[in-house]
């Protein structure tokens, strides 16, 4: 229980600190004043005035914000000289600052999943050579050995992991016992061995895992952005799907994720890792969404006004993400409710 909580705060502090820094930087960078840049929230336990703004740590470890001049009320004693307003910049401006939060949250899993694929590695399906084996399972038990590449299992040549586990298992659905051909060093072997089944009804194993190769940087990095487009294309497929059949879809909210977080915790530092990828990259998707208190909804606001050169009240549009912040709201009590009912 403590695990989890204290996983759930490190990674919602990190994802949206990292989340309102892209907001921060952008926002100076732009010419916009910039308030107070806070860690936490909820009451001041310290602050600083720096020499672009001040900085401040409050109660309660959950997030954090960034108060830019021109979006709410000016504190007293604040200071804003013209043009140094949100409101006051041009459209392309805003949209820059607005976008950048969801883009820092977005590069936050290039730069995790780079690392991952870096120290820890990723399976290579390329090949067919035994990485790790599963004890009290057939192949350890035969004699196979970490290293080895299996080159014919029965009368078949195999090339790569699926060809491999394609002819295990359609040999295993026939015969109880497999020959294994392999390569060890400058060796050629053969094995014979049975299949076992984890559970009654799934696929026969012989119980063995790829190896596992570490990339150099440059592979590493294309290969997380091609992660970063795939996971991303399916989260909005996640998403259409919870719109179109919201009953088939199982949504979790704080206490789900706090439980998930735990775990991902409990199976190692790399494990929490992957997982604040996950969840970095959903608060990024999801802030840009059209929808009103979202960042994609403030966005939706500036490029009508691009396309109309017709400005929407202030007053109008703050209503408006008002209403979107209390569905939002809603929407998080009900999925916690679940959440809680799930855990008796």
């Amino acid at each position: 229980m403590i695990l989890s909580v204290i996983s759930f705060l490190f990674i919602i502090l990190i994802c949206v600190i990292v989340h309102e820094f892209g907001h921060y930087l952008t926002a100076l960078w732009c010419g916009v004043k910039v308030h107070e840049f806070s860690f936490g929230m909820g009451p001041v336990l310290w602050q600083r005035q720096g020499r672009k703004n001040k900085w401040s740590v409050r109660a309660f470890p959950v997030g954090g914000f960034v108060r830019l001049a021109g979006i709410g009320e000016e504190n007293e004693g604040e200071s804003l000289l013209p043009g140094e307003s949100f409101q006051e910049k041009p459209a392309w401006k805003r949209l820059i600052v607005l976008a950048a939060g969801a883009f820092n949250n977005i590069l936050l899993v290039v730069v995790l999943a780079t690392v991952l694929l870096m120290s820890r590695g990723v399976m290579d399906l390329s090949v067919s050579e035994v990485g790790a084996l599963m004890s009290g399972f057939p192949a350890a038990e035969a004699g196979l050995r970490r290293g080895d590449v299996i080159e014919r299992v029965g009368g078949v040549d195999v090339r790569d992991w699926e060809e491999m586990t394609r002819a295990i298992r359609s040999q295993a659905a026939d015969q109880e016992k497999l020959e294994l051909t392999v390569r060890r060093g400058s060796q050629q072997l053969t094995l014979t061995m049975g299949t076992k089944a984890e559970k009654a009804g799934e696929p026969p194993l012989i119980g063995i895992q790829p190896a596992i190769r570490k990339l150099p940087l440059s592979r590493a990095l294309r290969g997380s952005i091609a992660w970063t487009f795939h996971m991303s294309l399916v989260m909005l497929q996640g998403l259409k799907e919870m719109l179109v059949h919201p009953a088939k879809v199982d949504v979790s909210g704080p206490v789900g994720i706090a439980a998930m977080a735990g775990q991902a915790a409990s199976a190692g530092f790399f494990s929490l890792l992957s997982f604040l990828a996950v969840i970095s990259l959903n608060l990024g998707i999801i802030n840009l969404l059209p929808f009103p208190a979202l960042d994609g909804g403030h966005i939706l606001f500036v490029l009508a006004e691009m396309i109309t050169g017709r400005n929407m009240s202030l007053e109008l549009e703050g209503k408006i993400h008002f209403i979107g912040f209390m569905i939002l709201f809603a929407l998080i009590v009900v999925v916690t409710w679940q959440d809680i009912l799930k855990l008796f």
